[in-house]
């Protein structure tokens, strides 16, 4: 089965060799990755990468637009994709944990009766009080999240979403495909969520901007769930920071952001029997002496920067700032508030 993951980057070289480990031990066959403006060396370990015939790498298409957008729009096109029998789009800070068999794409695409898509529920993963960067798997580092089915006052959850070679897609969206117009009943695909249950229409259909890329998380989750590592240490917190969004141009993050992820209510340690594996196969990657040299410049870019911006006097205030944060939601602190209040 060639299964091909699409995902776009910018500096996040330390981060590379454990996503790709990871989704070759699931399953991944073939990698797309599309880089703009790195200064970390994620282009050039990249490019060993594909020297190896491990990825594609490409320059993203994006002309001070939406990065993303623009380079699933051309990944459409590319043999690595349309060769595939499935696409697998996420970031880089994200990892599919699957929770049958041993943990692998075919297993569950089997579980969930061979679909046309899968939708997975994301699993926010919180910073845990960890300050400082490791050179170390981020899968064995953070081990609590949210609630699963609650994320902040939210009961829907955003997904990420496999799609098979035959689903009818009229685009690709970050978080999921979107079908062709006017398709009749008999053309409509087979869309399951992370248990093997369909996805709810309203999804399926775009009914409205808030079904657009979540549905609710409850009981979504028994074949397979996305860890979602979006804050990493406080170090990486603030070199992400400063290097804005690789989605959209201009974007900045926020207290509003960190607070939102950062809830260490559940503890989930089920990916962790992966672990072993996992740094197995990234010892073998590192066996190559080129690649193994470029990500230590990409590990010790990522270092300097981190020092560069603790240097700074409105980003040391940051970092101490987002250290003493509650870790509840603002939602939640508000519904706190009001009943503290009310009492």
């Amino acid at each position: 089965m060639k299964i091909t993951a699409v995902t776009c980057v910018k500096n996040e070289g330390p981060f590379l060799l454990e996503w790709v480990a990871y989704n070759r031990l699931i399953g991944v066959t073939d990698f797309l990755f599309y880089s703009n403006d790195c200064t970390d060396g994620t282009d050039r370990l990249l490019d060993r990468l594909a020297e190896m015939g491990l990825v594609t790498h490409l320059p993203n298409p994006a002309q001070g637009r939406n990065y993303q957008m623009e380079a699933l729009k051309d990944a459409k096109t590319q043999p690595v994709v349309t060769g595939a029998d499935w696409v697998w789009i996420a970031d880089v800070d994200e990892f599919l944990n699957i929770r049958v068999g041993g943990g692998t794409i075919p297993e569950l695409i089997e579980a969930a009766g061979n679909p046309h898509a899968i939708s997975v529920t994301f699993q926010f993963f919180a910073n845990g009080g960890i300050e400082r960067f490791e050179d170390r798997p981020v899968i064995a580092q953070f081990t609590r999240s949210h609630n699963p089915d609650l994320w902040c006052d939210q009961f829907s959850q955003e997904v990420k979403t496999l799609i098979r070679n035959d689903f009818p897609v009229k685009y690709y969206g970050a978080h999921r495909p979107f079908m062709k117009d006017g398709l009749k009943r008999h053309e409509r695909p087979v869309w399951k969520d992370g248990s093997g249950r369909d996805v709810p229409w309203k999804f399926r259909a775009t009914a409205s901007k808030e079904w657009i890329r979540k549905f609710p998380a409850r009981g979504a989750r028994d074949l397979a769930t996305l860890n979602h590592y979006a804050l990493r240490s406080l170090d990486s917190y603030l070199v992400k920071n400063d290097r804005g969004d690789v989605n959209r141009e201009n974007r900045a993050f926020d207290d509003r952001y960190w607070r939102e992820r950062n809830d260490p209510a559940f503890e989930d340690r089920s990916i962790l029997r992966m672990l072993p594996r996992l740094e197995e196969e990234i010892a073998a990657l590192k066996a190559d002496a080129r690649l193994a040299a470029l990500h230590e410049e990409a590990v010790a870019a990522h270092r300097a920067a981190a020092a560069r911006l603790r240097a700074r006097p409105d980003m040391a205030a940051l970092a101490e700032r987002l250290m003493a944060l509650p870790t509840e939601s603002p939602a939640e602190r508000a519904l706190i508030e009001l009943l503290e209040g009310a009492a």
